[in-house]
């Protein structure tokens, strides 16, 4: 039986996604709102498709992106072994997905970062995850935001929190600094079950509980008093934040590999950063 297609359905809902995260984030923000940026590649691109990119600077979100795409085309033959089936599929591909950093001005709100997405190439399969970069961690909020992620794995399958969790936190970390980003969440990918429907509503789960969570982070530290120090220690807690995008990261990757949108993929870098 062939897996059926949801690209369509599955754009649409993070378009909605991104929709309700934009507005909970500016409901914070006395004045400011996201800017919306369509991009589309133009006819005879090797890349089809495009996307929204949102961007948001404020007093309590410095900078924050919530970015959607739904793209197709072709890899260039050297990214072919970097994805999987896309050997198979002789490079052909589709993909869509939202993408999600924030960087914030009170150094005892937390950096968070959240992605989902959905890709087809002579294989399906979903990917994702959540994790948390405090500067300054709080035990109560790194509970409350695993605690969430544990909620959308446990209505999957047993065990799927643990794993990963552990996955998360072997991907999330800086070999060269012998040190992880923050505080973990989970991470998966090439996801197939087998039952496409079920791996779907897993993502939208650990949609809908970052959605619920993180905005209660926000809420509980964004007037908490800091001083010359404490923001110098988060714009120092970037740099580690950018050494692992552009050295590590599998989605800046992957942007790179499709020719897509610079601006959506080297979102998650921050306005200011310090070593």
């Amino acid at each position: 039986m062939n897996t059926p297609d949801l690209a369509e359905e599955a754009t649409a809902y993070f378009r909605d996604l991104q929709a309700r995260i934009c507005a909970a984030f500016e409901s914070f923000e006395p004045t400011q709102r996201f800017e919306a940026r369509p991009w589309s590649k133009p006819a005879g691109h090797r890349l089809q498709g495009g996307g929204d990119s949102r961007l948001m600077r404020g007093e309590v979100f410095e900078k924050v992106g919530v970015n959607v795409s739904h793209v197709w085309g072709v890899f260039p033959k050297e990214a072919w072994g970097q994805v999987a089936g896309a050997a198979e599929s002789d490079g052909r591909f589709m993909a869509c997905g939202i993408s999600l950093v924030s960087h914030m001005a009170n150094p005892y709100v937390p950096t968070v970062h959240m992605n989902l997405r959905y890709l087809r190439t002579s294989r399906t399969w979903f990917g994702g995850g959540s994790d948390l970069t405090p500067t300054f961690p709080f035990a109560e909020d790194t509970a409350a935001f695993h605690a969430a992620l544990q909620g959308a794995c446990d209505s999957y399958r047993p065990g799927a929190y643990a794993e990963y969790k552990a996955w998360c936190d072997r991907y999330f970390y800086l070999p060269h600094r012998q040190e992880p980003r923050g505080v973990g969440g989970i991470f998966f990918d090439e996801l197939a079950s087998g039952d496409v429907r079920a791996d779907f509503a897993f993502v939208k789960a650990v949609g809908e509980a970052f959605l619920t969570v993180y905005p209660q982070l926000v809420r509980r530290r964004k007037d908490t008093p800091f001083d010359a120090a404490a923001r110098d220690a988060l714009l120092v807690k970037r740099g580690r934040y950018v050494e692992f995008n552009l050295v590590y990261d599998r989605g800046t990757k992957f942007g790179f590999s499709t020719d897509a949108d610079p601006e959506a993929y080297l979102m998650s870098l921050p306005p200011l950063v310090r070593w």
